[in-house]
């Protein structure tokens, strides 16, 4: 029994070191994004300091009460230093989600404003612009699912195109809304570092952008979505986009991102799709929607696959913009009506 009773107590104190090493992990990295000069290293010096306390502390019988009293205060402060930081939309923003996108729904008309078509000749070198379309909700007739390769296999931007019975495509993309100069890192995205934004595009810029000036791989996958649910989604994404303009947000890498606003708004046309690692690793996000009825029926998923690859038909395509989208799916599997 007093070896047991020793096994417990010594458990639990790495149980405690674990958690002292993982809160202190979290407090380093929020006060590294965070933190401006000339704060950032005292306080990083401080938080190692305290962390490294807290961790020897289980085994510091003598001097662990007060250990944990200090720590514990520094983190209280550390957290009541978060919640004081406030997404904004008045910043000094890059180019490309300079402005926010908004929508006027006349009945069946609709009205998009600051649709982004920007001609982009490389990552540095482009042309702004930012129109104002219409389009006849009753004339939709599609929905596509994209996505951009652009670290390795398991992580890839999400993107929905809608298509209306004219040919013309509009794409929407949650992103970062990066200030000038300002660069995405996967880890600053969980410390609030980026504010959130939501681009309507036109294909022939949002898309091309990653293949030509970017170099991603990108593939396109059609939804299987009657016409009542493609209109709903349309208009879940335009709640989106309002919302996000009367009320700022941060992006957040987990819970906040490209992905999840495709899979909150399926979960809002179909009840009960189930959470899965896909969502997290969105490389394979148009697996997980393959699992579950999401594209077009009647092939496997490794045939959408290598048809859905548009990289080489986006790379060759040099007509006239607006034929663009209609290139770029040739010989991507369609539904059959």
């Amino acid at each position: 029994m007093k070896r047991l009773g020793s096994l417990w107590r010594w458990t639990g104190r790495v149980v405690m070191a674990l958690m002292a090493c993982l809160l202190a992990g979290w407090t380093g990295l929020a006060l590294w994004f965070q933190a401006g000069s000339p704060w950032r290293v005292p306080a990083l010096l401080i938080c190692a300091a305290l962390g490294l306390a807290a961790v020897m502390a289980p085994w510091m019988l003598r001097w662990r009460g007060r250990i944990w009293l200090v720590a514990g205060a520094g983190l209280l402060a550390t957290l009541g230093w978060w919640q004081t930081l406030a997404p904004s939309h008045d910043r000094i923003w890059a180019d490309d989600v300079d402005r926010l996108t908004w929508a006027e729904v006349k009945g069946n008309r609709l009205i998009m404003h600051n649709v982004r078509n920007f001609e982009w000749r490389s990552e540095t070198d482009y042309t702004p612009r930012w129109e104002t379309r219409e389009y006849d909700l009753d004339e939709l007739v599609s929905g596509d699912l994209f996505l951009s390769y652009w670290m390795g296999p398991a992580i890839a931007h999400t993107l929905v195109s809608f298509g209306f019975a004219d040919g013309r495509q509009l794409v929407f993309s949650l992103e970062i809304r990066k200030e000038q100069g300002e660069s995405f890192s996967a880890i600053a995205g969980f410390f609030r570092q980026y504010e959130v934004v939501l681009i309507a595009a036109d294909e022939n810029d949002i898309i091309r952008v990653r293949t030509n000036a970017r170099g991603e791989t990108v593939r396109m996958y059609r939804l299987d979505m009657p016409p009542s649910a493609l209109r709903e989604a349309l208009l879940g994404y335009l709640q989106e986009a309002d919302d996000i303009r009367r009320e700022p947000r941060f992006y957040n890498s987990l819970t906040s991102n490209c992905t999840t606003i495709v899979f909150d708004l399926a979960r809002r046309i179909v009840p009960g799709l189930p959470l899965d690692y896909r969502l997290l690793l969105s490389g394979y996000f148009a697996e997980y929607a393959h699992d579950h009825n999401g594209l077009v029926p009647g092939h496997e998923f490794s045939e959408l696959e290598a048809a859905g690859d548009i990289t080489a038909r986006a790379l060759a395509f040099s007509g006239d913009p607006a034929d663009f989208p209609a290139a770029i799916r040739v010989g991507v599997p369609f539904l059959v009506n």
